[in-house]
C-alpha cells in the first residue's frame, strides 16, 4: 500500500493528516514498477511459508490461508503481462482516474487543494506511461476488438469534448473551494492553475491516446473473445480460477448457466401467468412489463428526482427489518447518488463505492439515470438490495469492522464471495424478509436480476471459450432477460473487456445457498440465521473453499 498513493487515498486512513506523504501523487504505471511489484509479492510469498501454516490456528491460520491464496493468484496473474485491454470503455486510467481525483481525493484545506492540483499534473504523467504500455501490448498482439476501440475512443472524446472550462477536473473543484471558504483572489488563482494543468497535461494525454487507438483500428476485427489474443485460452482459465475461486472449467460453468436460465425462466413465466401478461413468447411478455409506461419514471429532472426518492424509501423499509436478520449492523452511512453524466453512456445500471476506513467518506450507491426507462420502478428494490443494503454495503462495511486481524482481511475483495453475497442478499429479502410477499412485480424484478446473472454464466463462457460473436451473445441475452438492446450491448461489451468477471455472481450465490442449506440440514432447530450471517460477514471476503471450511467448523462447534 505504501507504494500505491491511490490505494492509500481510497482507504481514507491518513489523507490530510501529518502522516500524509502521498495524496499529491498517483501510482506508477510503468512496466518497471509492475516487475518490482511482482518481485515484492514473490518475496512475500516465500516469507509466508517461513511463517506458517504449521503452528497457526484460529484466525491466524485463516489469515495465512487467505493471504497464501491471494499471493499465489497474483503471481499466476503476473505470468500474463499482456492479458487485457488497458484502454477500454469501462475501466483503466482514462475512466477511473478522473472520478478518483474528483471523488476520492478529499479537499479540506489549502494544502489538500495544492495536492489536488499536483494530482492533475501527475495525471499527465500517468497517461504517458499508459500510452507506452498499450503500445507494448499491441506489439505483443493484444489489440482490442474494433467495437471496443470505438467505444474507448468515444469515452475519451466525451471527457475532453467540452474543453477546459467544463472538464470535471475543473468544474468540480470550484464547488469544493467554496465549501472550504477560499477567498475570491485565491479562488481565481487556483481555478486558473487547474485549467492550465488540464489544458497542458490532461487533454493532450487523452488526444495522444485517441490518435494511437485510431492507428491500431485497421489491425483489429470484431472477434469478441479473449481467445483471439496470444495465450487467450490460458488467460481465460486463469481468470475463471481467480474470479470464482474454484476449479470449474468453462464447460462446467456454461452448463450450470443453462440449467439456471431454464429454472428461472419457468418461475418468471408463472408470475407472468398470474399477472395475465400476454404475448407470443417469454421475451415479448417480459418486454410488455418492461416497457409499460405506468412503471417508468419520466426521463427528466423531476422523474429522476422521483426515482432517487423511491430508492431512499425502499432503503428505509429494508433497514427497519435488518435487526431480525443480522447481529452486526454496519454503522457506515449509505448515500444514493446518480452516476456522473460524463460516465452514464457506458456505465452499468448501478454500482457501489465503499466507505473510507476512517469514516470520512460514506458508502455510495450510484444509479445510472441516463435513460430512466432502463430501470422501471419494479426493478429498483432488487437493484438497491444488491448494490446497497444488505448487499455490497453490508458486506464491505462489515469487513471494515473486523478487529484483531491483518488489514488485508478487512480489505480483501474476492469477486465470487463479494458478488455472491450481493446476489444472496436478493434471495434473502425475498425468502426471509418477505419484501415481495404482496408484490409479484417486485419478485419478477428479483427473478429478472437473477436471470441476468445466470445468463452471464452462459454468455461469458460463450464469448471467451466457445467463439460466440458479440451479436449472438446480445441476441441470447435480450431473449432471456427482456432488457433493452442498448442495455444488453453495454453488458456484453463489459464482458468482452473483463473476461470471467461476470461469472462471479451466480457462482458465489449458489455456493452461499448450498452452505446455508448444509448448515440448516445439519443443525435443524439449532440453526440461527443471524449467527450464520455473522459468520459469513464478520470473517471478511475469502475464497469459497475456505468459506466452506469455516461453515463446517461452525456447524461442528454448534453440534
Amino acid at each position: 500500500m505504501l507504494q500505491s498513493p491511490e490505494t492509500l487515498t481510497s482507504l481514507g486512513i491518513i489523507d490530510n493528516t501529518f502522516l500524509d506523504f502521498h495524496s499529491g501523487s498517483l501510482d506508477d504505471y510503468t512496466e518497471e514498477a509492475e516487475e518490482a511489484n511482482r518481485r515484492f509479492i514473490q518475496v512475500a510469498r516465500e516469507g509466508l511459508d517461513n511463517y506458517g501454516p504449521e503452528g497457526l490456528e484460529g484466525q491466524d491460520l485463516l489469515s495465512w490461508k487467505i493471504t497464501a491464496w491471494l499471493l499465489d493468484d497474483m503471481l499466476e496473474d503476473a505470468e500474463f503481462p499482456h492479458s487485457g485491454y488497458r484502454i477500454n470503455q469501462l475501466s483503466g486510467v482514462t475512466v477511473d482516474l478522473p472520478s478518483f481525483i474528483t471523488d476520492a481525493h478529499q479537499i479540506t484545506n489549502r494544502k489538500s487543494v495544492d495536492r489536488y492540483l499536483s494530482r492533475i499534473n501527475e495525471f499527465g504523467r500517468v497517461l504517458h506511461e499508459i500510452k507506452i504500455r498499450v503500445e507494448s501490448d499491441s506489439e505483443a498482439g493484444v489489440i482490442p476488438p474494433t467495437f471496443i476501440i470505438e467505444r474507448s475512443i468515444e469515452v475519451m472524446q466525451n471527457f475532453i469534448a467540452e474543453g477546459v472550462e467544463e472538464n470535471p477536473l475543473v468544474n468540480t473543484l470550484g464547488e469544493k473551494l467554496e465549501s472550504i471558504g477560499i477567498d475570491q483572489d485565491s479562488y481565481e488563482v487556483l481555478m486558473g492553475q487547474a485549467k492550465n494543468l488540464v489544458e497542458a497535461r490532461v487533454i493532450p494525454g487523452y488526444q495522444e491516446l485517441i490518435v494511437f487507438m485510431e492507428s491500431i483500428t485497421p489491425e483489429s476485427d470484431n472477434r469478441a473473445g479473449i481467445d483471439q489474443i496470444p495465450q487467450g485460452d490460458a488467460i481465460y482459465r486463469h481468470n475463471l480460477r481467480s474470479i470464482t475461486t474454484t476449479d470449474f472449467s468453462p464447460s462446467e460453468i456454461h452448463e450450470v448457466g443453462l440449467l439456471e436460465v431454464e429454472r428461472i425462466e419457468g418461475e418468471m413465466n408463472a408470475i407472468l401467468d398470474e399477472l395475465n401478461i400476454t404475448g407470443r413468447n417469454f421475451t415479448e411478455r417480459l418486454r410488455a412489463v418492461m416497457t409499460d409506461p405506468a412503471f417508468i419514471f419520466p426521463n427528466n429532472p423531476t422523474g429522476k428526482t422521483e426515482m432517487l426518492n423511491e430508492l431512499e424509501s425502499i432503503y428505509l423499509s429494508i433497514m427497519e427489518q435488518v435487526p431480525n436478520f443480522f447481529i452486526t449492523i454496519p454503522p457506515q452511512p449509505l448515500e444514493i447518488r446518480p452516476v456522473p453524466e460524463y460516465a452514464q453512456a457506458t456505465a452499468p445500471g448501478g454500482y457501489y463505492n465503499s466507505p473510507a476506513l476512517d469514516g470520512s467518506r460514506p458508502g455510495i450507491f450510484y444509479i445510472n439515470q441516463n435513460n430512466t426507462a432502463d430501470n422501471p420502478r419494479w426493478t429498483l428494490p432488487t437493484l438497491l438490495v444488491h448494490e446497497g443494503a444488505p448487499g455490497h454495503h453490508f458486506q464491505i462495511s462489515s469487513a471494515q469492522l473486523i478487529t484483531g486481524v491483518p488489514l488485508l482481511r478487512q480489505l480483501s475483495s474476492f469477486s465470487a464471495y463479494v458478488e455472491g453475497w450481493a446476489l444472496y442478499a436478493e434471495y434473502l429479502v425475498m425468502n426471509d424478509m418477505g419484501l415481495y410477499d404482496d408484490d409479484p412485480l417486485g419478485n419478477l424484478g428479483r427473478l429478472q436480476a437473477e436471470m441476468f446473472r445466470a445468463v452471464r454464466l452462459v454468455v461469458d463462457t460463450g464469448l471467451h471459450a466457445f467463439s460466440w460473436t458479440r451479436e449472438s451473445a446480445i441476441d441470447y441475452m435480450v431473449d432471456k432477460t427482456g432488457m433493452t438492446a442498448d442495455e444488453v450491448t453495454r453488458e456484453i461489451e463489459r464482458y468482452v473487456v473483463w473476461p470471467g468477471q461476470a461469472t462471479a455472481y451466480k457462482t458465489g450465490q449458489l455456493a452461499l445457498l448450498n452452505l446455508r442449506r448444509r448448515a440448516e440440514d445439519a443443525l435443524g432447530n439449532q440453526f440461527d440465521l443471524r449467527e450464520f450471517h455473522e459468520l459469513i460477514l464478520m470473517n471478511g471476503a475469502m475464497p469459497l473453499a475456505l468459506l466452506s471450511q469455516q461453515v463446517d467448523s461452525w456447524i461442528a462447534s454448534k453440534l
